[in-house]
């Protein structure tokens, strides 16, 4: 990437991170004005089951990494994976898998 392109990047990211704190904090004053609670039993119950499988999905897919790049390497001689892609992906395996797991769990109904 263009070393000129760097300071503008690093400049859109800290203004979109405070742009994103600003509507929170919003948000969050306006819920609480309107006499809405902080978080309701049944959220917070959805969130954390949603959290405890999007771990376990997490962790078995890094492992996955981990076994196909020892097996690959030592068995097939695949190239080395570097450490970018691998977190790239492991990192979209959990967010991903939290955000569909809270959306499937918040219309599954009852837990």
């Amino acid at each position: 990437m263009n070393v000129f392109l760097w300071p503008i990047i690093m400049v859109l990211i800290a203004a979109l991170a405070v742009i994103i704190g600003a509507i929170t904090i919003w948000r969050t004053r306006r819920e609480r004005k309107a006499g809405f609670p902080r978080s309701a039993e049944r959220t917070s119950k959805i969130t954390g089951k949603a959290a405890f499988y999007s771990l376990y999905i997490g962790l078995f897919f890094m492992i996955a990494i981990l076994l196909t790049l020892v097996v690959g390497k030592e068995f097939f001689q695949f190239p080395d994976l570097d450490a970018m892609p691998a977190l790239n992906a492991s990192l979209l395996v959990f967010s991903l898998s939290f955000l569909v797991l809270r959306w499937y769990f918040n219309r599954k109904g009852d837990l």
